[in-house]
């Protein structure tokens, strides 16, 4: 239970402060005789390693050039990963764009070659940070703070912003609001169980029972154990070449007043209690790190402090440290489209999975996560397919599942196994007898597990939405006039409250694409823009980060593909700026169709892959430098 102690006015920590010489300041309007408000603590100091105890950490053993092409470049630089492994990984291009002109080896750095300052909130130009919270009133900083670093090293690693729920664990593990935990707890919940986003089980302060939806396996974050890190060198190591770590600290009830500066706890304050903190940088100008708090952003700077090196207890044991982790299917759900999924297989989590058609089998085909870059062969099944499959990642179990057209005028569910090894299972045929596009398929956010959702061209020239629940497969409403082609196209953006909208895009008889979306509060559906012209092959969407500064937003932008004159078309949408379609790029030869889409986790470059004239599948990427030319996989 977290320590309670009558509170101090502004006015009396303004006398502390003066008396004791201290560089903080006090919030310049707070008035004298007010409280300083009580913020909540809840920290246990169970289990964690003193510093000075914790195993040493040899960097040149565990160092390598790892996921994220700005770190990579950090490792070259301090000479724990050489040119050619680093080249092995990332492509100039690549390189480039993480502003490293050629890649050379460099001399082995002296000791304590970590860099002068960090902070992740603002490293190489852009931000790796989710949003400050607030624990409001709970004693729960442990489960606020270890979410915070799982959803910073799900940024950092893995090039995408996931929202996570700190009541998962709170309540997974059964703690009431009034008690607090320690960080052991959180280490051993994720790594054995996990952690979902709040849709599927919310924070809480009125100690709800456990009750996740069903699906809770297949959309959560994984990971190992946490580790810990100690010594000051050794955790200024740590944030420079891997990420934040979790801090303890103990609370003196001057610090609940803290407004800016770097923090050191006066003579006179009162010890109130433990508490666990982000840690996302430091500065050894300042001689003090810097810390994401979980007491809202009414609090310190905007949620953040500096804390001098060595106070209040802040460096008296290990901090806990995290890398490698999965993401989940719901993380992931708007940045793919079509053929083409970005899985949690292989050993960098990211294996590319592509699903073919040629004839009426389907053939999966899969490219591990890093070198040599080869594509395998999977399984093939199924008799009926007429295209290329819509494929994407659900949250049944992480299972693959995917739609397509059949020879005779319908539409085909199968499914597998996330690991994409097989078998593959027969979900049934169904829809209306007049389905004549490419289907958009995706996994929404009504009931959960979500329903199914299905947008495809029928007879008459219209587009007619289906969808699946626990009941079933429904024919919904038809929309649209004179459509010529439907595509893998169908997103739920973050349009919408409290669902987003339905987008999806079309190609007229005309040859002009239409934009179509479905407003949630009525669900109309209503048209768009129209843009393009001589378009004749079906469109890949999906909703991308570009634009966005955290979790929270701005809207990403919609990233379309579109094969034209043999040629690839890109299109996009700025979500978060004027709202209009712009052209940006044309690439590509010998384009039949683009058949998938997706943002990877390589530093959120687009990949896309496209049928040739020859009906052979080629992968294609884009990254700072534009788009470039992949291998041909084989025949689709």
């Amino acid at each position: 239970m977290a320590r309670q102690t009558k509170s101090l006015t502004f006015g009396q920590l303004r006398a502390a402060i003066a008396k004791e010489g201290l560089s903080w300041q006090v919030a310049p309007g707070a008035r004298s005789n007010q409280r300083i408000p009580r913020m909540t603590l809840g920290g246990d100091p169970e289990g964690l390693p003193l510093a000075d105890k914790a195993p040493k950490i040899d960097f040149r053993k565990i160092v390598d050039v790892g996921t994220n092409p700005f770190l990579a470049v950090r490792r070259l630089e301090r000479g724990f990963v050489t040119a050619d492994k680093v080249q092995g990984v990332f492509p100039r291009a690549i390189l480039l764009r993480a502003g490293l002109a050629e890649v050379t080896e460099a001399e082995p750095p002296p000791e304590g070659g970590s860099a002068a300052s960090v902070d992740w909130r603002h490293r190489w130009g852009r931000n790796w940070i989710t949003t400050v919270r607030d624990q409001d009133g709970c004693s729960a900083c442990w489960a606020f703070a270890g979410v915070a670093l799982i959803e910073a090293m799900v940024k950092i690693e893995d090039a995408i912003w996931t929202r996570l729920s700190e009541g998962d664990i709170h309540r997974g593990v059964g703690s009431p609001c009034a008690n607090g935990n320690n960080m052991g707890t959180v280490s051993t919940f994720f790594s054995t169980k996990g952690v979902c986003d709040p849709a599927c089980f919310p924070w809480a302060t009125n100690d709800p029972p456990y009750t996740p939806t069903a699906d809770r396996s297949g959309r959560t974050v994984r990971g190992p154990a946490f580790g810990w890190v100690g010594g000051l060198q050794a955790c200024k190591d740590w944030i420079d070449l891997y990420g934040p770590l979790v801090t303890w600290f103990d609370v003196y009830n001057d610090f609940f007043a803290y407004s800016s500066g770097v923090y050191e706890r006066s003579a006179s304050a009162t010890e109130v209690g433990g508490h666990f903190m982000l840690v996302v940088g430091y500065s050894d100008a300042l001689d003090a790190w810097l810390v994401k708090n979980s007491w809202g952003t009414a609090w310190g700077m905007a949620g953040y402090g500096w804390i001098k090196y060595g106070n209040s207890g802040i460096d008296q044991y290990a901090k806990a440290s995290l890398r490698n982790v999965n993401p989940d299917p719901w993380s992931k759900r708007r940045l793919h489209n079509g053929a083409l999924y970005e899985s949690g297989n292989g050993a960098m989590n990211r294996n590319l999975e592509v699903m073919g058609a040629n004839g009426t089998r389907v053939q999966h085909r899969w490219r591990e996560g890093g070198p040599p870059w080869t594509w395998g062969v999977g399984k093939s099944f199924a008799t009926d397919a007429a295209v290329c499959p819509t494929l994407t990642g659900t949250t049944f179990n992480r299972n693959m599942e995917l739609v397509y057209l059949t020879t005779g005028g319908r539409l085909h569910h199968w499914w597998g196994p996330g690991s994409g090894t097989g078998p593959w299972n027969d979900g049934g045929i169904f829809g209306p007898t007049d389905c004549q596009g490419i289907p958009g398929f995706i996994q929404g956010d009504y009931n959960a597990p979500g329903n199914f959702e299905v947008v495809v061209k029928v007879g008459g020239g219209q587009l007619r939405h289906i969808w699946r629940d626990g009941s079933g497969w429904h024919n919904g409403s038809k929309f649209g006039a004179n459509i010529a082609l439907s595509g893998a196209t169908l997103v739920q953006g973050d349009y919408g409250s409290p669902h987003g909208n339905l987008e999806v895009v079309a190609v007229f008889n005309s040859g002009a694409m239409q934009h179509f979306w479905r407003n949630e509060a009525n669900f109309s559906w209503n048209a768009g823009a129209v843009f393009g012209t001589g378009i004749a092959s079906p469109p890949v969407m999906i909703q991308s980060q570009y634009g966005m500064v955290n979790e929270a937003g701005p809207h990403g932008n919609f990233e379309l593909c579109v094969a034209a004159g043999g040629k690839v078309q890109h299109w996009w949408r700025a979500n978060s700026g004027d709202g209009g379609w712009h052209h940006s790029a044309v690439f590509g030869h010998d384009v039949a169709a683009v058949a998938g889409l997706c943002e990877s986790q390589w530093g959120m470059n687009l990949e896309a892959i496209v049928l040739r004239t020859d009906q052979k599948l080629q992968h294609y990427w884009r990254d700072g430098a534009g788009w470039h030319e992949g291998p041909v996989i084989g025949p689709a």
